[in-house]
């Protein structure tokens, strides 16, 4: 399998968060305290480690947890 196919089926996304400064942007705190979650093969699987993070920290309104779609960074012409 070529290298691009197996990007393809692999649709990465990174789950991360951190406490944001105010509510109206997104800028955080610190950056040292990031929060790095993981990567995950597919939007599934990212999608129930955000919802467990968030979940976590549903106490503190300024406690915000992301997801990226890796995969359309690594491949923007793909579009997927």
């Amino acid at each position: 399998m070529s290298e691009t196919a197996n990007a393809r089926d692999q649709l990465l996304h990174l789950v991360f968060g951190g406490e944001l400064e105010a509510l109206d942007k997104v800028r955080f705190r610190d950056l040292d305290q990031l929060d790095i979650v993981g990567v995950y093969p597919n939007y599934a699987e990212a999608y129930k480690a955000w919802k467990e993070k968030a979940q976590m920290t549903v106490d503190n309104a300024q406690m915000r947890y992301f997801i990226v779609h890796l995969h359309r960074l690594l491949d923007p012409e793909d579009g997927q």
